[in-house]
């Protein structure tokens, strides 16, 4: 019996032995702890009717309903999640419906963000939204109106500033919020409007031409400051100024450049309740220097000079939050251009705008609103329209959390 248990004990030791000076198994790098993907989809239906008949001219965003009556400007599938201890990722897939009912899909974002560099560094890299001003890298259902400014749908086109690309930023060592970031992007394609894209003929009046990317003064650059700091333990307030310079299509060595400034303020009462009651103001105001060069007007064999074009906008927006869900809105808005060397030529986007535009948004729960919006609008040379929209959200699933 004793043998036994020796002989069973010293057989044990020598496995133990053996394990002990065999080399380690390979590392192999695990995902994060805590490792999740979120799966989400956001409904926006809406229903509007105004005194013109041709609303797709009024309501010029990609995400705007563009018919008297029913329409769905916006479903969005999005996901996002941690790929490893060092990246996160997010994927945007977005579906609408036109004026004519057909759908459209399209990926409007998908782009990894690092979390662990050094010296607060971060890089963006895929396809995303340009960070310029306020409002442009948020997605539709952010939006406090039903629509975008009229200064952002002027420098940026109807579907916003977004490309492929690569963004750093910085988030500097300072007592308060400071980050700087620096995006280089494509400069081509339709939600480029400003720069190489073919629908930049509706700036210049001209035939875009091929121009390709020979070198780094091809590419689109996109600066950004932002800075943010409480004045007081009620009240926020958070500023910021971005530029956008790239290549535009009207000649060989075109350039546009736009230069933008943001400012956000917000009070939320010490006693608030679910966030509510507050009062918040955000306003951008930007310009455009859109170089033209002599070039064929785009329906006729007439020769357009070459000329600087000059463009710019502003918008303002009160919000207030009177009581828990329930938020009031006051807009105004306005976009103008100077005139062109051939008059004649003028594009009916660059013409003179200007909104007001008020509303009232109601959220049964985080998950859904209902929201009732009216829009005062003059455009110069067409006259004054009047707009009334009616839009319900909703949300399926957890969505990441939006940039303050």
């Amino acid at each position: 019996m004793l043998d036994s248990l020796s002989s069973a004990l010293a057989a044990v030791r020598a496995r133990v032995d053996s394990l002990a000076a065999a080399p380690p198994p390979p590392v192999v790098p695990a995902r994060a702890s805590g490792s999740y993907m979120n799966l989400s989809f956001v409904g926006l239906t809406d229903f509007g009717w105004s005194t013109t008949k041709d609303v797709g001219a009024l309501q010029v965003g990609d995400h705007e309903p563009h018919v008297r009556g029913f329409a769905i400007p916006n479903a969005e599938l999005a996901l996002d999640g941690t790929v490893d201890p060092y990246l996160k990722a997010f994927a945007n897939i977005v579906y609408k419906l036109d004026a004519k009912g057909e759908t459209g899909v399209e990926l409007e974002e998908m782009f990894f963000l690092t979390t662990s560099l050094p010296h607060n560094l971060q890089v963006k890299g895929g396809q995303f939204f340009a960070e310029f001003g306020r409002q442009n890298a948020q997605h539709p259902h952010s939006w406090a109106f039903a629509d975008q400014p009229l200064a952002l749908n002027r420098m940026f086109g109807p579907e916003g500033l977004r490309s492929q690309g690569l963004r750093i930023s910085w988030l500097l060592p300072t007592s308060f919020y400071t980050e700087a970031t620096m995006a280089v992007m494509n400069s081509a394609g339709t939600t480029t409007f400003s720069f190489r894209s073919d629908e930049s003929a509706k700036i210049h009046a001209g035939a875009p031409i091929e121009r390709a990317v020979q070198g780094a003064r091809d590419l689109l650059y996109v600066p950004r400051l932002a800075t943010s700091f409480d004045l007081t333990d009620t009240q926020t307030l958070l500023m910021g100024v971005s530029g956008a310079f790239g290549p535009n299509n009207s000649g060989l060595g075109t350039q546009t450049q736009i230069f933008g400034v943001d400012l956000y303020w917000k009070w939320k009462s010490p006693t608030a309740h679910m966030g509510f009651p507050f009062v918040s103001f955000q306003s951008e105001g930007l310009v455009r220097r859109y170089d033209a060069a002599t070039r064929v007007a785009f329906d006729t064999n007439m020769v357009l000079p070459g000329e600087t074009l000059r463009d710019n906008g502003a918008y303002a927006q009160l919000q207030w939050g009177i009581k828990p869900m329930l938020v009031a809105g006051l807009r105004a808005d306005y976009a103008n251009g100077n005139g062109m060397a051939v008059p004649a030529y003028a594009t009916v986007e660059r013409a003179n705008r200007t909104r007001y535009s008020t509303n009232l948004t109601w959220f049964p729960t985080e998950y859904s609103k209902f929201r009732l919006q009216y829009n005062y609008d003059h455009r110069a040379g067409i006259g004054n329209d009047h707009t009334v929209l009616m839009q319900f959200e909703f949300l399926l699933g957890a969505h990441a959390a939006h940039k303050f």
